[in-house]
């Protein structure tokens, strides 16, 4: 069993070191009442439940999203994003709720469909180890990850949350949480060829 909880305290912490990036931002833009702090932590459970429900199907045989189309899941983020920055434009000389920047408008669905986005790629290695571990294990396992997920919201919120962060940060703020929304999602866009793609169906 301590095996088990170590492999999966190691596979949990390869593939989710970046969301200890997104969840802070998350978490950063709610201490501006952008987003109520459950509904984040909420949302990243719920993203990360889906993620680990697909793995389990994916190990059992059926494929439900093809491969080619996870990377469509970069849309999620970068629609936040975008959205998130033309609100800013709008607001930038109001000053009494330019803090609804980024998110409010996604809630805890926008919050889900960011780690589900985000984290994508980790059904591919996830996938084999559900397959290839005995159910006890693979039950340990799950229950190691959704532990991990309380403890990435922690941290995440002990950061963005921090006095000393949010003040460095204030003057930033309302462009920082969309720029990283419209990168993460052009990030996953292009890493998973999706843009290659497209070309060569228009070519």
């Amino acid at each position: 069993m301590i095996a088990t909880i170590a492999a999966a305290v190691g596979l949990f912490a390869a593939t989710n070191i970046d969301d200890i990036v997104v969840l802070t931002v998350l978490f950063l833009a709610s201490t501006r009442g952008a987003l109520p702090g459950w509904k984040v932590v909420a949302g990243q459970y719920l993203g990360f439940i889906a993620l680990v429900a697909l793995s389990v199907v994916a190990a059992a045989g059926l494929t439900i999203v093809p491969d080619e189309w996870v990377g469509f899941l970069g849309l999620v983020p970068l629609g936040i994003g975008v959205y998130g920055l033309i609100r800013t434009l709008r607001r930038r000389g109001d000053d009494d709720d330019g803090d609804e920047s980024a998110i409010r408008a996604g809630g805890l669905l926008g919050v889900a469909g960011i780690t589900i986005a985000n984290g994508a790629d980790n059904i591919s290695l996830y996938t084999p180890v559900f397959r290839t571990a005995p159910i006890p294990d693979t039950v340990i396992t799950i229950i190691v990850f959704l532990i991990l997920v309380a403890v990435w919201c922690l941290v995440a919120r002990t950061i963005g949350t921090n006095k000393k962060v949010t003040e460095a940060l204030e003057k930033i703020e309302h462009w920082l949480v969309p720029a990283v929304f419209i990168g993460l999602g052009l990030y996953i866009l292009i890493e998973s060829g999706v843009f290659v793609r497209l070309f060569q169906v228009l070519a």
